[in-house]
């Protein structure tokens, strides 16, 4: 009970900063609506288009927007909605990160296999993951795993490239005491290097987030079938700016909510990292 209690305590002015910056938001979005700014057909406030969730909320799937659904059916279909997609993140973020931590330190403690592979690489990377959505469906059709493989795509380059520039701003001085010290490659990297680059490749992996949040919706959207970006493309052929704008919502909040739990995930592997860093 304590440490809830000591836990809120330390949350409450984060959270109260939040209601704050997102009520002035909000408040200004309403007040154009007010004095006739804003068109409600184009730009509908939030109390327009979050009113009514069950009628937002049937188009998340064809079951619910086919013909009436009871409010149960509806919050099922949003959340199952919302969890495809977020999923499809999480794989897909977990995934880039894991092989490109482990092909940047390769890179650099294997001279050949870095001459072999970072030119391909770097001639690579500043390709748009949207480029790579003809490959994605080719390779592996309609579904998760094409939405996956966009995911992964977004963050592989840059994360390898990101782990290659950590490993090369190790400190020589930790380098230099751990071979003093008699430490084998292996005790080297898993020692002194991962310990030292895990914190730069967290921020960059929670910076990049928003970019694979991004790609996967536009994947949904064109090419996968499923998911808040199939609901996005349906609002647009529909000129539906309610659910627009209902599903961005929806959208910042699930976003935020992973970069939070990216926070939490990194405050609890690096436990060598002061809290306030990151």
């Amino acid at each position: 009970m304590k440490a809830a209690v000591g836990l809120l305590r330390r949350l409450a002015p984060s959270i109260a900063w939040w209601i704050v910056s997102v009520g002035v938001f909000g408040g200004l979005w309403e007040a154009a609506w007010a004095l006739g700014w804003a068109n409600p057909l184009l730009l509908p406030p939030p109390h327009i288009f979050l009113q009514n969730f069950a009628q937002q909320g049937r188009f998340f799937s064809q079951a619910t927007r086919s013909g009436d659904a009871s409010g149960g059916a509806v919050v099922l279909a949003v959340a199952s909605t919302v969890g495809v997609t977020a999923i499809r993140v999480l794989i897909g973020l977990f995934i880039a990160f894991v092989i490109s931590l482990a092909l940047g330190v390769a890179i650099r403690y294997f001279r050949i296999f870095g001459n072999l592979t970072l030119p391909a690489i770097t001639l690579l990377s500043p390709i748009s993951p949207v480029a790579w959505l003809p490959v994605a469906v080719f390779a592996f059709g309609i579904g998760d795993a094409a939405a996956v493989f966009l995911v992964f795509i977004a963050l592989f380059f840059i994360m390898t490239l990101a782990t290659i520039s950590e490993v090369d701003q190790v400190k020589a001085a930790y380098l230099n005491v751990a071979r003093i010290m008699g430490a084998s490659r292996r005790q080297m990297v898993f020692h002194v290097i991962l310990p030292a680059i895990l914190p730069g490749l967290f921020l960059v992996l929670r910076l990049n987030l928003f970019a694979a949040w991004m790609i996967v919706l536009i994947g949904e959207a064109i090419g996968v079938g499923s998911g808040l970006g199939q609901v996005v493309m349906l609002s647009r052929s529909t000129f539906n700016s309610s659910l627009t704008f209902f599903t961005m919502t929806i959208i910042g909040i699930v976003g935020y909510a992973l970069d939070a739990l990216l926070l939490r995930v990194q405050r609890r592997l690096l436990y060598w990292v002061p809290q306030d860093v990151g």
